[in-house]
């Protein structure tokens, strides 16, 4: 028993190589990241008809599991080069016309939609071993729909809103900041701040949503929703 222990320490203790080096261990260890996935069967009988619904279920059992940011997504565009780019945004609503997100029209993900308005959108939610994948096009909102909406939010988050030209290069942090203090000092009422227009929401109309639940020995479930030509909605099975 003694001598098991002893090697099983050794096993788990960092050698010099890899205390001189801790990069180096990163990088030659990252292949073995790995954990099982035992999720639940991810079954077509028990599969909602809609897949707005399927996602609504889905996503409540997000919440209730995961404490913070259930509703971050990953964002894919393309430039006018058809170079990829992808982004972390919020979900802020969604029913059945889709899915919705704020930001500013003037970034870079901006100016990529107006190009070409076909993106997609990723939900990771590691804790219950589930992505869900959406394909669509993407819509402004809206300015009744953005205002409402921009006047929810936090006062300092209005104000970031206005005080930042997003993704443009800046001096310093402080130029931020005094922009900002600029503001408070301008709107002695908070409530009064304006939305930007170049801020607002878009909408993600689907045309592609697919489920995946993680399984044991990666033979994952995958689940695909497309529209059908008279209406609705289909689903099939994909292969892992």
């Amino acid at each position: 028993m003694f001598r098991s222990l002893v090697r099983f320490i050794k096993r788990r203790l960092p050698g010099r190589d890899e205390v001189q080096h801790p990069g180096r261990f990163a990088r030659q260890s990252v292949a073995m990241l790995r954990r099982e996935y035992q999720g639940k069967p991810l079954v077509e009988d028990h599969l909602n008809a809609d897949p707005i619904l399927q996602f609504e279920a889905w996503f409540e059992e997000a919440t209730r599991v995961i404490r913070d940011d259930p509703n971050a997504m990953v964002l894919s565009t393309v430039d006018e080069q058809g170079r990829p780019s992808a982004r972390t945004v919020l979900l802020k609503g969604f029913d059945e016309d889709g899915f919705i997100f704020y930001t500013n029209y003037d970034s870079p993900k901006g100016h990529h939609i107006s190009h070409n308005p076909n993106v997609s959108l990723t939900f990771h939610w590691p804790d219950v071993m589930r992505q869900v994948r959406i394909d669509g096009i993407a819509e402004k909102t809206s300015a009744e729909q953005s205002d409402a909406y921009f006047h929810s939010r936090p006062a300092g988050s209005r104000i970031s809103a206005v005080a930042s030209p997003q993704s443009r290069e800046v001096s310093s942090r402080q130029e931020l900041e005094n922009r900002v203090r600029e503001l408070q000092e301008q709107y002695s009422n908070l409530d009064d701040i304006p939305r930007p227009t170049q801020w607002g929401g878009y909408l993600v109309v689907p045309n592609r949503i697919e489920f995946w639940q993680g399984r044991l020995n990666r033979l994952h479930d995958r689940i695909c929703y497309t529209p059908k030509k008279g209406g609705g909605w289909e689903f099939r099975r994909l292969a892992p």
